[in-house]
């Protein structure tokens, strides 16, 4: 019974959080989604932000080890072929997010977008604790790809590429819909990734 009770409230959260964000969202609408108490809450996660990481943990448990098996693989290549090439890897992990709930992709990113937009600074500390070493090693990876640009202009340019990331696949409904309909054409998150990539490889690699 317990573990039920605390995947409902990870299920409402998630739920909510990726559709109204985390500030908006009430632990009253949580426990009412969840059909829980408040104390429920309290006993399995403390607090909000614990329950905001925990949804977090949750899709980044299954997709961290993942990455670093695809960075482990890779044969490193140098400029923007090298960034597509690294990018494309990464399309199975994010995908097997749908094992986690039926739209766990596009949920994961909405979060992400939440969590980046809402200035959640705990996040920032939780990620970095948990996933650093996988994340630096992303972040290494890109870097040799691309080992003429400063350190500096890499930060720019990965903002503005998780940027492009998050809102493309935050909107990935509206872009399936309107593809089908000026176009159409049926799209799926898959194809709205892989048309994303070239355009985020560029968009680092670019002179």
């Amino acid at each position: 019974m317990a573990r039920h009770t605390k995947t409902d409230i990870l299920d409402a959260a998630e739920y909510l959080f990726s559709q109204s964000g985390f500030t908006q969202t009430s632990m009253r609408e949580i426990t009412a989604r969840a059909e829980v108490n408040l104390a429920s809450v309290n006993y399995h996660f403390g607090s909000k932000k614990n329950l905001i990481q925990a949804v977090f943990k949750r899709y980044f448990d299954h997709l961290m080890p993942q990455v670093e098996s695809c960075l482990a693989s890779l044969t490193p290549m140098e400029g923007a072929k090298g960034v597509e090439q690294l990018l494309y890897s990464l399309i199975p992990p994010m995908l097997n997010l749908n094992t986690i709930s039926e739209q766990g992709t596009s949920t994961f990113v909405k979060l992400l977008g939440r969590g980046y937009n809402e200035t959640q600074g705990h996040l920032r500390k939780f990620l970095m604790n948990d996933y650093g070493d996988c994340i630096r090693a992303l972040v290494d990876a890109i870097r040799r790809c691309l080992p003429d640009l400063p350190e500096e202009e890499l930060f720019w340019r990965l903002h503005f590429a998780m940027g492009s990331f998050v809102f493309s696949m935050a909107s990935s409904q509206a872009l399936t819909e309107i593809a089908e309909s000026d176009f159409h054409k049926h799209v799926d998150i898959k194809e709205v990734i892989q048309h994303l990539v070239p355009f985020v490889a560029q968009g680092l690699a670019g002179k």
